[in-house]
């Protein structure tokens, strides 16, 4: 019986570039411009080394003077810092007979791009909310976070769960720039307590073929990967993260033209034949960065070349380097 190998229908040049923008379409953080592409990132991925500086001018902040006749003005200085990124390298493997077992219909290309890509889309969301937790437990990101959850059951009412109002209070936490917050990030059971209170709203996308969850003119992204914890005596505290566009900056450096040393495809895509089984492969290799815009990485415990999720999750891992309200995203514990 004939079986289809990956190598019939896989083209490694052009997997890879089908694969990194099909993830991003599958990213529901990407479709509402929590994570950005950035050129910018693509060139600084495609560097060497294990992170990537990068310097910026810090805003001016010199007190008013007043010109006189009596005394010399004072020469102010404007300063610099750097916000710094770490690399991940990821790779991932796949067995011919379990994507074969999957192809259907006359595109298989395309469904073996879906099926790859959804697994990228899921591994950076995962990233991403480890970076959540990792920025929120470092003492310099207290002030974009607001905690009203109670610790017990009997302590909770309207002012410690997410509605209207303690929503408005979080989109405070950046003063003039709260307008600047365009999407909300929940935990289905969050986004269930709102439903209750008529306060998701749903509205067509573009096409008219799905609704866009939407509260307070807000794009809602639902994940239960968001962090949940139990109180310190009874009940779960949850906490939300409102974004500003481009919260996140994603770069990929483009693998497809780097050849390899034996093999057939790239260090993007290879592909590999286990004859003893007739069995064919694919393997796919990422190096890209996922950032979160303003807070800089110190390594300050990272183990090997790449950070692990637990790594990224560590606060002594994390420093704001950018003022409070140029940092676009808020967190907030409640209860729901």
């Amino acid at each position: 019986m004939a079986k289809t190998a990956v190598a019939d229908i896989i083209i490694p040049t052009r997997f890879e570039k089908y694969a990194i923008e099909r993830t991003a379409e599958l990213s529901a953080f990407g479709q509402c411009g929590i994570i950005e592409h950035s050129p910018v990132f693509d060139a600084l991925a495609s560097g060497g080394g294990r992170t990537v500086d990068m310097p910026f001018w810090k805003d001016l902040s010199a007190t008013r003077q007043l010109m006189s006749d009596a005394a010399a003005l004072t020469v102010n200085k404007i300063a610099a810092d750097k916000d710094i990124a770490r690399i991940h390298n990821d790779a991932q493997a796949w067995s011919a007979n379990h994507l074969a077992a999957v192809i259907s219909g006359d595109d298989p290309m395309q469904a073996i791009v879906d099926l790859v890509a959804a697994y990228w889309a899921r591994t950076d969301e995962g990233i991403l909310v480890s970076c959540l937790k990792g920025i929120f437990a470092a003492a310099s990101m207290s002030g974009n976070k607001l905690t009203i959850a109670s610790e017990t059951v009997a302590g909770q009412s309207s002012a410690t769960r997410l509605n209207g109002g303690t929503f408005v209070d979080a989109t405070a936490k950046l003063g003039d720039r709260g307008d600047l917050l365009t999407a909300v990030a929940m935990h289905s059971a969050t986004e269930a307590a709102l439903r209750k209170l008529d306060l998701i709203d749903f509205l067509p996308d573009s096409q008219g073929k799905s609704q866009i969850r939407v509260f307070q003119g807000r794009r809602v992204v639902v994940d239960d990967n968001l962090p949940t914890r139990a109180g310190t005596t009874d009940g779960t505290v949850y906490t939300t993260y409102l974004f500003g566009p481009g919260a996140f900056a994603k770069g990929a450096s483009p693998l497809d033209g780097t050849k390899l040393d034996g093999g057939i495809g790239t260090q993007g895509v290879e592909l590999f034949r286990d004859p003893l089984w007739s069995d064919s492969g694919l393997i796919n290799r990422r190096r890209y960065i996922l950032h979160p815009r303003g807070v800089k990485f110190t390594s300050a415990s990272v183990a090997g070349d790449s950070p692990t999720n637990a790594e990224l999750e560590t606060g002594t891992n994390w420093v704001r380097v950018f003022e409070n309200k140029n940092v676009r995203i808020v967190a907030v514990d409640h209860n729901n």
